[in-house]
């Protein structure tokens, strides 16, 4: 057992005490490399079973789980009473060592909050350093940007102080202080030289506390009431203040997502699967409004599932951003202690809009970084999408080099193909080919593009030139058949994947495989397809457009040897018929059109005379 057990892990002779010790409860274990640095930590609500797994079928753990293994040093055990001190000892302990191989949000920088100061006259503050110093904080606060959008409004609405001075009673009344410009602006009422008392003064702070908390229905209530009673005492310009206060109130209210009547305080997490991650997001409901939104994307460090690297990114978000609340809003129900939070799965009603509007969130989080990675790394962008295709298509080797073939007729007439080649992912344009139809008669679908793809690889394989890793043919089982069948005469079918996308439903066949793929409408992979189809119909139908515009316009004159269509269209223009054309002098031709093509136009009507 313990030569088995040292090629999973060299230093197994001084872990097995530990291992032969494991108590079957809840806990936290931590793995250190041989330089005692943390390597990763875990909970398990069976810490034996749980440990032990990382020794044995290490043939199905991933190449990175089996790196882990292999580095163990020494085994550290925290024992504890409940699933959710397990939890929460876990996230504080990667927030605390950021393990190598434990997930960890990229996002990893402190988050802005509010800070009431512990003072007789408190102040409020924007903070990213939290300190236990008596202070009240609110937040931290995800978007900087709302944060400082909120802070101007409160220091619209209300007068408070912004000055350093440490104001005391004491030094109030012995007069040790001055006011300052902020008074004269009506900014601050002057509480430094007692022309606001300390009560009225932390009843205002208390209301700029509701204000960031989210209750604007009681502040604006009480304001209107001291209105009426300003009003009604005939002090008409302090009321006017209050009056202006209330409309920004109203207006910054009016502005801020209301998402729900009925819903009150919540939080609501999704996430959307990408290849090594997924992109998360987080809202965050108080009193019915949104005050928070998070997007981020986290990535996957051994073989996790995406259920797990959500359910760890939720416990590490609500620890970095003091999110408590009871209930949260989750897409699925996770491992996550019932005492630890309520999960709910919502099917219909607001709590389903507010799930689709998380979601939304995090499908656009993952849109914008795909975009960002095409811009600064558009190399690595596309090696990325070749690479998600050989692995959804089941390709043996990454498709680089692709080519899709489409047929274009109208009832049979002026029959033509196209031929378009991307390279990398990419539309290579200078390698397009057009085609006609030679040895078809009548609309004939299979055998024109048994036709294309004959003359296109049998020019290949003589011109000695590299085969494209991956042909799309537009169409269904028939093109898809008509296809394999010229492959097979040209002896290359094992060298090239071919592949066919029927253009109703979108599903992609493979050679003799009756059952179609059917790719996510949202996969990268499907949308190359679809972009190649897409582009093989627009070059092969302008093609056919401008041979049927060709053929449309039949003259006399185009007959004649040596004149084209240009030179027709321009002594039509200009003598209004071909009668009018033939009774032309050579020297009157050869104002027109040239010497050339003159002679062979005057020669054509005077060759009997």
């Amino acid at each position: 057992m313990i030569e088995e057990l040292s090629n999973i892990n060299p230093y197994i002779e001084r872990l097995l005490p530990t291992l032969k010790t494991l108590p079957p409860s809840y806990g936290v274990y931590i793995y250190y490399d041989i330089n005692h640095k943390v390597i990763y930590v875990g909970k398990a609500k069976n810490l034996k079973n749980r440990v032990w797994s990382y020794f044995r079928n290490s043939s199905k753990q991933s190449a990175k789980t089996r790196l882990l293994v292999k580095k163990i040093y020494d085994i550290e055990l925290v024992h504890l009473k409940s699933e959710t001190e397990a939890l929460l000892l876990e996230c504080n302990l990667i927030k605390k060592y950021k393990p190598r191989y434990n997930i960890l949000l990229k996002d990893d920088k402190t988050y802005p909050s509010i800070k009431i100061t512990n003072e007789p006259f408190p102040r409020i503050l924007k903070t990213r350093t939290i300190i236990k110093d008596g202070g009240t904080y609110l937040g931290p606060y995800p978007n900087a940007k709302a944060l400082n959008e909120m802070l101007h409004i409160i220091r619209l609405a209300f007068s408070y102080r912004t000055c350093n001075l440490n104001i005391t009673l004491e030094g109030i009344k012995q007069k040790k202080y001055r006011s300052c410009l902020n008074y004269q602006l009506h900014l601050c009422n002057a509480p430094c030289i007692g022309m606001q008392t300390m009560e009225d003064y932390n009843k205002t702070i208390q209301d700029i506390k509701n204000l960031i908390k989210g209750d604007f229905h009681s502040i604006i209530k009480e304001l209107k009431e001291e209105m009426m009673l300003l009003a009604k005492d005939l002090l008409f310009e302090r009321a006017n203040d209050i009056k202006q206060r209330i409309t920004l109130l109203e207006n910054y209210n009016a502005k801020s997502a209301i998402v729900s009547s009925n819903i009150k305080n919540i939080e609501v997490f999704s996430f959307i699967s990408a290849e090594n991650s997924i992109f998360f997001n987080m809202l965050k409901i108080v009193n019915g409004r949104m005050v928070g939104s998070f997007s981020t994307e986290i990535t996957k460090k051994l073989d996790e599932t995406d259920e797990e690297v959500f359910t760890q990114a939720i416990v590490q978000m609500r620890m970095k951003l003091q999110w408590e609340d009871r209930d949260i809003i989750v897409p699925q129900f996770l491992e996550l202690p019932s005492d630890y939070v309520k999960q709910i799965v919502p099917q219909v009603g607001e709590k389903k809009q507010l799930l689709e509007l998380s979601l939304h969130n995090a499908k656009y989080h993952k849109l914008e970084v795909a975009k960002k990675a095409a811009l600064l790394d558009p190399d690595k962008h596309w090696r990325r999408i070749v690479e998600i295709m050989q692995k959804e298509l089941h390709l043996k080797e990454a498709p680089l080099h692709i080519e899709c073939f489409d047929n274009s007729n109208i009832q049979g007439t002026n029959p033509v193909a196209a031929c378009v080649v991307f390279r990398n992912g990419r539309p290579s344009k200078r390698e397009y080919k057009h085609y006609i139809i030679k040895s078809v008669v009548g609309p004939d679908d299979f055998a024109s593009m048994q036709e294309v793809v004959f003359r296109r690889y049998s020019r290949l394989l003589h011109e000695d030139k590299a085969l494209p890793q991956l042909i799309v043919v537009d169409g269904g089982k028939g093109q898809l058949s008509a296809t394999v069948e010229i492959l097979k005469q040209l002896n290359i079918l094992d060298r090239i994947a071919v592949i066919g996308i029927a253009k109703r439903l979108e599903e992609i066949f493979f050679p003799n495989d009756p059952i179609p793929l059917c790719l996510d409408k949202r996969s990268e992979t499907l949308k190359v397809i679809q972009q190649i189809r897409d582009e093989a119909h627009r070059f092969g139908i302008t093609h056919h457009r401008n041979k049927r515009s060709k053929a449309t316009f039949k003259t006399s004159l185009t007959e004649i040897k040596g004149i084209g269509d240009k030179t027709a269209q321009e002594l039509l223009l200009q003598f209004s018929s071909v009668k009018r054309i033939s009774l032309l002098s050579l020297e009157e031709l050869t104002k027109s059109i040239g010497e050339n093509k003159a002679q062979i136009i005057y020669n054509h009507f005077h060759k009997n005379i």
